[in-house]
């Protein structure tokens, strides 16, 4: 077992938090470990005139903490879920996926209890095309413009007065303690989760057997297995950035049940599938619930949207 491990991390106070969480643990796991922080500024961050499924999508935010791990200057990479792309390099794994947070979307609003509420032509911000293709499904009257930067940076964007409300996730607020800016959280029957939101997942080498065995006791079984069921679906979809795609699994009676669904931009076309299955075998339920999108009339969607 090491007795100093590095953690490489973005610098946002949101992925700061969950490196410092993370540390913390360990540190009270593992009697006299030394657990360093190495930040790091990622592309995702750097680029933010752009949305992100223009200039890349998920990658972009931990491409630059895998060099760190492949040059040796960190052990591991502590990721948000829902930005980590459905296929890892070669030579890289996820190890530990730790107990879920709220994974639900939060509205925030000055003004506003509710999306319902909002009058016509309210302009809403959001980053992200799965929220966006839910609200206009539901609300078209709404008029939606892209919101990207950090936690602190979009709600500074609202208090000027740019957005009459917000959408981003519940648990980024929650953890930087800012959970009485919520003024309503979204039930996933409004507003489906992003594939893994709320999860935080230790990334390592795949070479480093010796990290496996410090690690494994962060990993929460349950929310282990609901992530794995939700990235196949994305996997199964292709998604990343560029499609709007949800994917949420929780444990019911000992069973797994995924949802899913696939849009195009517009919210117009706009397919649903879920599932039960087996704990033990979330990959399975994942594919199940994909392809019964596919057949759907999801294909023809992705294939648009990703230009196929």
């Amino acid at each position: 077992m090491p007795t100093r491990v590095v953690i490489a991390t973005r610098e946002s106070q949101l992925a700061l938090w969950q490196a410092e969480h993370i540390r913390a643990r360990l540190m009270a796991l593992h009697e006299g470990l030394q657990v360093e922080l190495l930040g790091m500024t990622t592309q995702g961050d750097q680029i933010l005139d752009s949305p992100l499924s223009r200039i890349g999508g998920k990658g972009l935010f931990v491409k630059e903490l895998e060099q760190a791990m492949a040059e040796g200057r960190a052990d591991l990479a502590v990721h948000s879920m829902k930005d980590v792309p459905m296929v890892l390099p070669e030579g890289f794994v996820l190890t530990a996926i730790t107990e879920r947070e709220d994974p639900r979307d939060a509205l925030v609003s000055n003004r506003y209890k509710r999306l319902a509420e909002l009058p016509a032509g309210a302009v809403v911000g959001t980053s992200s095309l799965r929220r966006q293709a839910q609200i206009r499904a539901r609300f078209p009257q709404l008029k939606i413009e892209t919101l990207r930067g950090n936690v602190n940076t979009r709600l500074r964007k609202l208090d000027e007065g740019q957005y009459d409300a917000i959408v981003l996730a519940a648990a980024g607020l929650k953890r930087l303690e800012l959970g009485h800016r919520i003024s309503a959280l979204l039930a996933p029957e409004e507003s489906l989760p992003a594939v893994g939101q709320g999860a935080l997942g230790i990334e390592i080498r795949s070479d480093r057997p010796d990290l496996v065995q410090l690690l494994a006791p962060l990993a929460d079984a349950t929310t282990s297995a609901c992530v794995r069921a939700e990235r196949e679906l994305g996997r199964v979809l292709q998604g990343g950035c560029q499609a709007p795609i949800g994917g949420h699994a929780v444990v019911a009676e000992g069973r797994l049940h995924l949802r899913g669904f696939v849009s195009d931009l517009e919210g117009v076309r706009f397919y649903r599938a879920e599932a039960m299955g087996d704990m033990a075998e979330p990959e399975a339920l994942g594919r199940q619930v994909a392809e019964a999108l596919l057949k759907q009339g999801a294909d023809k969607v992705m294939a648009e949207l990703l230009g196929h």
